[in-house]
């Protein structure tokens, strides 16, 4: 005789209900069982004075929607009240805010003539680059300060990186393999923050002013 494993397990605790949800069948699947336990099971523990409910998804990601298809099934009841909804995987947002805690860096100095500064993922040097002075990292380079000496972002073939300078006038500039030639538009400098992006293979430099135009996904990032 074959036994069918519920998808959906119900305990009492101290503190309420917890629904533990099977994070090995399908979603669909899922709301099945929920909604037979729901609508022709456990009518004594269903039913009453407000239940707090915990549910406890394991290793399953649900979208917003899918999270709303599954605490709708549970309202059903008047008398549960969600409390928690937990699950053992991160969201995207808490992902980038970890990528962001091991991979943005924060510096305070000055890079000298015959200094290399290198970082993997976002730099934000608080300080200036003199002539001769290199950064290097794998994502964005931000400089609040004067960039006088030489940056290459994205060395590891980023391409929609950008390099962002409050004074721009630098020795060279460098994206992933595309390498800039100093021209008017460092010589002719007209003052505020600027940066440098590709488009079509081509270094473009534009004020700051014009980042999330052109590059929209930054300001996703601080969101």
């Amino acid at each position: 005789m074959t036994t069918v494993k519920s998808k959906v397990t119900i305990k009492g605790t101290k503190e309420g209900l917890v629904f533990f949800m099977d994070d090995t069948c399908s979603f669909d699947e899922l709301l099945t069982d929920l909604r037979e336990k729901i609508e022709h099971s456990h009518q004594k523990i269903l039913s009453g004075p407000l239940i707090r409910v915990s549910i406890k998804l394991g290793k399953r990601y649900l979208s917003p929607e899918q999270q709303e298809q599954l605490t709708r099934i549970i309202r059903q009841k008047g008398n549960l009240v969600i409390h928690t909804v937990e699950a053992d995987v991160i969201t995207k947002e808490e992902a980038f805010a970890e990528q962001l805690k091991t991979h943005f860096s924060v510096k305070v100095n000055t890079v000298r003539s015959g200094q290399v500064l290198e970082h993997e993922g976002d730099l934000l040097l608080l300080g200036d680059v003199n002539p001769g002075g290199i950064v290097r990292c794998t994502g964005n380079i931000y400089v609040l300060g004067h960039l006088r000496g030489y940056a290459h972002a994205g060395i590891s073939g980023d391409r929609q990186v950008i390099i962002a300078a409050a004074v721009m006038s630098p020795t060279q500039l460098r994206i992933a393999d595309v390498i800039s030639k100093p021209g008017e538009e460092w010589t002719n400098n007209s003052g505020g923050a600027e940066f440098a992006y590709l488009e079509n293979d081509t270094m473009l430099v534009a004020k700051m002013n014009y980042l999330l135009r052109i590059r929209p996904e930054l300001g996703e990032k601080q969101a």
